[in-house]
């Protein structure tokens, strides 16, 4: 019985090879396929096409590449009727998956959605097209199940896979003798994100905050966890940096380094999840094209980026959006959480309630949550 799940960036990649192990664990007869990252093929995932391709954001990244993903997206449907799954699992990724999901809907092919649209943030009009796209949509965070029923969509909320991340079992030990760090060394792990696009305009801005900093902090040094294709291009546009940073590619290696960390400048998504239950304090920044900006201010509807924030409603890590991201303000936001231990443990103490707040019903784990979701409509074996 085949269940064929497509991710289309690192973060779905890592949730996808969750369910898929959660899955087995109680199914062993299914087999799978379709779209997926690292994560997802080292649990036997062989993937359609490369995931990168699809890790696009923007209206004006995503045009030049119009062509190509809609390519992608006639592959993937054929693929799909060609394999004949029992199911199909998509995740997050909604301009690639929703329109796969609308596509197979004639099929009869059950349908999971993993990772609600964000149409409570931004266009919640939206929400009319949703109906009938999905057999069964599983949220990550605790308000979302209300939101949809008030558009009258069953929703379920499975808690937050970031809590299975194993981000705060870190040894920071290993880290500092593997990299040979001085012991008084002030680790800053810089997260500028994992599309092309992002780190172009992060990565510049994220320099110069660091070398703002230098003079005052010349035992810090820049850590960046990323993905095996993306070593290249950051070698490249951190050749500048006062500091060369330090690149990680392995989850084993990146848990360490928030062990060893004493700060971290990121973009915001995920890896603020991630940060914050290693107990990393952190600053958050986020820009987008110009004329992307542009658009979203006509249309997005909350106060903050930040999930964390959003949950709290109000800014418990100080963050920092397009035209307020600046490498002035990103590193005077930096200095106290480097430098005072009592400023950055007040953020650790502030964020911990919202962070429980993502825990799975039922005291389950969120991957085994979301994999019982897709279970339940999966004929016997």
């Amino acid at each position: 019985m085949l269940v064929y799940v497509i991710a289309g960036e690192a973060s779905g990649d890592l949730l996808g090879a969750r369910l898929i192990a959660a899955l087995r664990a109680d199914r062993p007869d299914l087999t799978f396929a379709g779209i997926g990252g690292q994560a997802m093929a080292a649990q036997g995932v062989t993937s359609l096409f490369p995931m990168h391709e699809l890790a696009l954001m923007g209206l004006i990244e995503i045009l030049p590449r119009l062509r190509q993903i809609r390519a992608r997206l006639d592959q993937t449907v054929a693929d799909i009727s060609t394999k004949h799954p029992a199911i199909v699992v998509t995740i997050d990724s909604p301009g690639f998956t929703l329109r796969i999901l609308r596509r197979i809907a004639p099929s009869g092919v059950k349908r999971v959605h993993y990772v609600a649209p964000q149409a409570w943030a931004w266009r919640e009009s939206r929400v009319k097209k949703f109906p009938g796209l999905w057999d069964k949509l599983l949220c990550l965070l605790p308000f979302e199940p209300d939101f949809f029923a008030r558009h009258k969509l069953q929703a379920e909320f499975t808690g937050h896979p970031v809590l299975e991340s194993g981000a705060d079992h870190g040894d920071a030990a290993r880290f500092r003798t593997r990299h040979a760090m001085a012991p008084d060394a002030k680790l800053l792990i810089t997260m500028p994100g994992s599309r092309r696009s992002e780190i172009a305009r992060h990565i510049p801005i994220m320099g110069d905050a660091i070398a703002r900093l230098a003079p005052q902090m010349p035992n810090l040094r820049p850590v960046i966890p990323t993905a095996p294709h993306l070593v290249e291009t950051l070698t490249q546009a951190t050749a500048t940096w006062p500091q060369r940073p330090i690149l990680i590619t392995d989850e084993a290696g990146k848990c360490d380094a928030f062990a060893a960390a004493t700060a971290a400048l990121s973009k915001s998504g995920t890896s603020t999840l991630e940060l914050a239950l290693a107990g990393v304090p952190m600053v958050v920044a986020y820009r987008v094209n110009p004329i992307t900006a542009a658009i979203a201010r006509r249309v997005v509807k909350v106060q903050f980026a930040s999930i964390l924030n959003l949950l709290a409603g109000r800014a418990v890590l100080p963050e920092f959006i397009q035209q307020d991201c600046t490498a002035e303000k990103l590193a005077a936001a930096l200095l106290p959480l480097l430098t005072t231990p009592a400023a950055a443990q007040a953020q650790r103490d502030a964020v911990r309630p919202y962070l429980d707040m993502l825990h799975a019903p039922h005291g389950q784990s969120p991957s085994a949550a979301a994999a019982r979701a897709v279970l339940a409509l999966l004929p016997p074996s």
